[in-house]
């Protein structure tokens, strides 16, 4: 079953026309057929709407709509992960693995010891390759919502919008002693909350950042005896939190 998004999808759009990239992967690659069906998400309702294909063109795919099912790939709790700019091209992975795991959001942080220094051009070049990627990832692992990942903001400016947006305020950190709390945080967490969760690059937190966070609510927690790498700390906490409200 293919799953793809399509932003007229839904329950008063009883035919939709897919054009771009997915007509070629339908018609040359998968080889489907009129009469099979597609798994549409529309990015934005949580919900997964069946349409069979109606007509393949070159140009596009006419659909109809036969039934739509209610949210249910999505985490019960929203996370907005803010991760520090790792080296070479570490972000498309984390990208990657965090939109599989539940991350609704992701905004790259530049902290003071990340080696990446970007200018304003090549921000959003890279905003919108990593964007390409949740993408992709979310269709994978056939999401409800497509999670929008933002261009490069400061600690500071991260720190704003994780006081103004969430209610859980994580701050994973190595110098944190494992005394309890990550879990009684972890098991006082509510569905329907926001998280926001902060991950070093590579040299880890400034102790400036840590104080910075702490100041704005921001709380250390962390993640066991041993030293994550980067790309395997939000892993850690994602997994966490699937565990937590997922599994019965």
């Amino acid at each position: 079953m293919l799953h793809i998004f399509e932003g007229t999808a839904g329950a008063d759009a009883r035919y939709i026309t897919i054009t771009g990239q997915e007509v070629n992967h339908i018609k040359n690659v998968l080889r489907m057929k009129p009469g099979e069906e597609i798994c549409v998400s529309n990015g934005a309702d949580g919900r997964e709407y069946r349409y069979a294909i109606e007509e393949i063109t070159d140009a596009q795919v006419r659909c109809s709509l036969r039934f739509f099912k209610e949210a249910g790939a999505e985490l019960p709790v929203r996370v907005i992960l803010f991760q520090g700019l790792p080296k070479s091209d570490k972000m498309d992975l984390i990208v990657q693995k965090a939109v599989e795991l539940g991350a609704a959001e992701i905004y790259p942080v530049e902290m003071e010891r990340c080696v990446v220094r970007l200018d304003g051009a090549k921000k959003k070049k890279r905003a919108q390759r990593w964007q390409t990627i949740a993408e992709s990832a979310a269709q994978q692992s056939r999401r409800g919502i497509l999670p929008l990942v933002h261009e490069p903001v400061t600690m500071a400016e991260a720190v704003k919008i994780a006081r103004e947006a969430a209610q859980v305020r994580l701050i994973p950190y190595e110098l944190q002693e494992d005394d309890g709390s990550t879990r009684g945080i972890l098991e006082k967490m509510e569905a329907g909350q926001t998280a926001a969760v902060f991950i070093g690059p590579e040299g880890g937190f400034a102790p400036g950042e840590v104080e910075l966070a702490k100041e704005n609510g921001i709380r250390p927690i962390s993640l066991g005896r041993r030293i994550l790498r980067t790309e395997t700390a939000a892993m850690v906490v994602l997994s966490w939190l699937i565990y937590r409200f997922e599994i019965t």
